[in-house]
């Protein structure tokens, strides 16, 4: 799915559908859409790998260049061992430290990573079972954001314009981060240890 599609989407499930009259504009539904996809990507990260080098004689590497990253799964040194040499490791900032295994000699290591998923007019980063998910919180979004535009204004609906939208939008929402809320890493139990106990 591209971005167009997702805001046709959108547009069906907000009856905005009479482009004579549209109540959001794309760019609005593409704000909403965008900060749905990022909340996505928080709990289920688009999988990415790279190879960087290390220095020999330090334990540091920079991931700075690792474009839109939001966490690091693995660290593989050395690289292609079989079974693989999986090191623990700590990040402070854009500086990752191989806490075990043997001292860098400036060969390569492999980082395993998670980053911002991407839907924009050339397709999509994001699995298509999430699409309809991606889809309910840009809903949620925008329907607050007309709740919002609405107050004080005259609504051909009446009065209660503002509080339906809101409480529709509401819902999608509650809908969205409960299921966010199932899909996330961060709910996990994970045990890491930032330091040797020595």
């Amino acid at each position: 799915m591209n971005l167009a599609e997702m805001i046709d989407l959108m547009r069906k499930d907000l009856h905005d559908e009479d482009s004579n009259n549209y109540r959001w504009s794309d760019s609005e539904l593409t704000r909403h859409i965008n900060r749905a996809v990022k909340e996505l990507s928080e709990r289920v990260p688009s999988p990415a790998r790279a190879t960087l080098a290390t220095t020999a004689d330090s334990r540091e590497i920079d991931v700075s260049g690792l474009t839109n990253r939001i966490m690091v799964e693995a660290v593989e040194f050395p690289v292609d061992d079989h079974p693989p040499s999986f090191q623990r490791f700590s990040i402070w900032g854009d500086i990752l430290t191989i806490i075990s295994g043997s001292e860098p000699d400036g060969s390569n290591c492999r980082i395993y990573y998670g980053t911002l998923h991407t839907l924009d007019a050339q397709g999509s980063t994001v699995p298509a079972k999430y699409e309809d998910l991606i889809a309910t919180g840009a809903c949620g979004y925008a329907a607050m954001e007309w709740a919002a535009y609405t107050i004080n204004r005259v609504n051909v609906g009446g009065a209660n314009v503002s509080r339906e939208f809101r409480l529709w939008g509401s819902e999608k929402l509650a809908v969205f981060q409960e299921a966010l809320n199932r899909l996330g890493r961060r709910q996990r139990v994970r045990v890491q240890r930032l330091f040797d106990a020595d």
